[in-house]
């Protein structure tokens, strides 16, 4: 039973310091799309127990202080969801519940409504025999697309998040935010323009009537409304984060109006710094710029974030090399605003290997030729534990995913060590998150960033000023010294260090001392 797994890593979760954990989908499904096409959002899927199971965990979560976050999907269900049949069978109350449209004829050949694309892959139009329409699938075919121009759409999504709020759970992960509406004339989208894209791949074409659309953020505005009004009588308040991959301008607008007088998602997640900001080999002033980029864009008086990845992007350490792991989740650790840790980033994991027949990735799966350049099963293989069968993720029954060949090196177990002058990436990591709730413990704290070739540094310190942090890191591929980072006569305490750093916990911190190649270290300056 999974909810039992999870309940025996809550003490492992609370150890470490994490104070939320975000369940990817856990709803009843066919599995065509790894739970993300629901076909009951009031109940959980079988294989993962049951709703008491679930109840047990989210109780287990709070007496432990670890807040428990859901996977929420509402621009989509499956197509075996009793709404889309009713849909399908043109029932009362159900006729406009999903997005269908009338073929067009010409010369006697039918065909789709428009243009519109999949994101994967091929026409977002289905045709259904039984109605005589196409209907609207942004994703799978087996992912038919709500109609949020219908109040009782409206209605029944508000009425699934109070569902789960009565339950317990303390906040709601929107997935793929940006794709509530379309446009209503249902023009054809214009070509992207993009050389390497062909006809059929969704990045021919430039979605301008299907992506953000002014009523997808007046319809996140009412979700947050809603949210609201259902805190003002709770204790403590359950949190909205949204999923927007769009340009940086455009993703900010899901925070809510630069006059806040409408709220948006408590964060929308920052795909910019990490992810689409940044390529492998990237020097200090791409860094730099990447995170400024973020900041300078930021409006006024809402919450950053950092996330150096999740289930749809290969792994940190596959991207950017296992050798920079630690300084960037030092990085993400201090920079002003939320942390978010895809599992695994704590110890450094790698991408696993899967080969077409074991994926299970539904727009990767249909071209084993692609697959892999296509498939997000790579980052999605199961967190290693330790050196035991199935790297200690369950007793030896096969998992959806094979574990990496690489979970004899590199697994929890081997890192949760404790001793002088021992240091792994799960201890540099939760060091970090140990220093973080100092940060919360203290006053105002303000920062400056900057760098010097390869030398990226950050300071932060209090408002009283009786106490800096300073970090820096060489992303450079050679030692450099950071001459011009003056700390003067005070004294320095190294706090964290990288695992290739030459510093232990408490040393003074050399400014004449070169940093290695990607070296990290975070010290205290008083």
């Amino acid at each position: 039973m999974v909810w039992a797994g999870i309940i025996q890593k809550l003490d492992f979760i609370q150890t470490t310091g994490i104070d939320a954990i975000w369940l990817s989908p856990i709803f009843k499904s066919p599995q065509v799309d790894n739970g993300y096409d629901i076909s009951d959002y009031r109940d959980i899927d079988e294989m993962y127990g049951s709703l008491d199971d679930l109840k047990q965990l989210v109780e287990e979560a709070h007496k432990r202080g670890i807040k428990v976050i859901l996977d929420y999907v509402p621009n989509h269900t499956s197509d075996q969801h009793k709404w889309f049949q009713a849909s399908l069978n043109k029932e009362s109350g159900y006729e406009d519940f999903y997005v269908w449209k009338d073929a067009v004829i010409v010369n006697g050949t039918r065909s789709a409504p428009n243009n519109w694309v999949s994101e994967f892959k091929g026409t977002a139009w289905e045709w259904s025999e039984q109605r005589q329409q196409y209907y609207l699938h942004k994703f799978s075919i087996a992912q038919p697309d709500l109609n949020y121009r219908n109040p009782d759409v409206v209605k029944e999504m508000k009425d699934v998040l109070r569902y789960w709020l009565d339950f317990g759970v303390d906040g709601f992960r929107m997935d793929v935010a940006y794709a509530l509406f379309e446009d209503s004339r249902f023009q054809d989208e214009p070509l992207s323009g993009d050389p390497t894209a062909e006809p059929g791949d969704y990045t021919y074409l430039s979605h301008i009537y299907t992506e953000n659309q002014n009523e997808t953020l007046d319809m996140i505005y009412q979700f947050r409304e809603f949210l609201d009004e259902y805190n003002a009588n709770q204790s403590y308040p359950r949190v909205l984060m949204t999923e927007v991959y769009s340009d940086i301008n455009t993703t900010m607008l899901y925070f809510g109006t630069a006059d806040r007088s409408r709220l948006g998602a408590h964060f929308t997640f920052n795909f910019w710094t990490f992810i689409t900001g940044l390529q492998k080999g990237f020097s200090g002033v791409d860094l730099l710029n990447s995170i400024w980029n973020w900041i300078d864009h930021m409006p006024e008086g809402y919450t950053s974030n950092w996330v150096l990845g999740n289930h749809d992007q290969n792994r940190v350490s596959t991207r950017f090399g296992p050798e920079n792991i630690d300084a960037l989740n030092m990085l993400v650790s201090i920079l002003p605003g939320v942390q978010v840790t895809y599992n695994g980033e704590e110890i450094g994991q790698e991408n696993g290997e899967v080969t077409c027949a074991e994926g299970y990735d539904p727009q990767a799966i249909k071209n084993c030729s692609t697959f892999n350049e296509t498939s997000r099963d790579f980052e999605r293989t199961p967190i290693q534990w330790d050196s035991t069968v199935n790297a200690g993720f369950n007793n030896g029954t096969k998992p959806w995913l094979p574990v990496s060949q690489k979970y004899l090196q590199t697994n929890l177990q081997n890192q949760n060590v404790t001793g002088p002058g021992v240091n792994s990436h799960y201890k540099v990591y939760k060091d970090l998150l140990s220093l973080r709730k100092a940060f919360k413990n203290e006053s105002n704290h303000y920062f400056e960033l900057s760098n010097a070739g390869d030398i990226l540094g950050f300071q932060r310190f209090t408002e009283q000023f009786l106490q800096n942090y300073v970090f820096l890191y060489n992303v450079g591929d050679e030692p450099q010294t950071p001459e011009n980072i003056n700390v003067y006569n005070f004294t320095t305490n190294v706090l964290v260090r990288s695992t290739n750093s030459i510093y232990n916990v408490g040393d003074a911190f050399n400014t004449s001392q070169p940093l290695q190649a990607k070296e990290a270290v975070l010290f205290s300056v008083y």
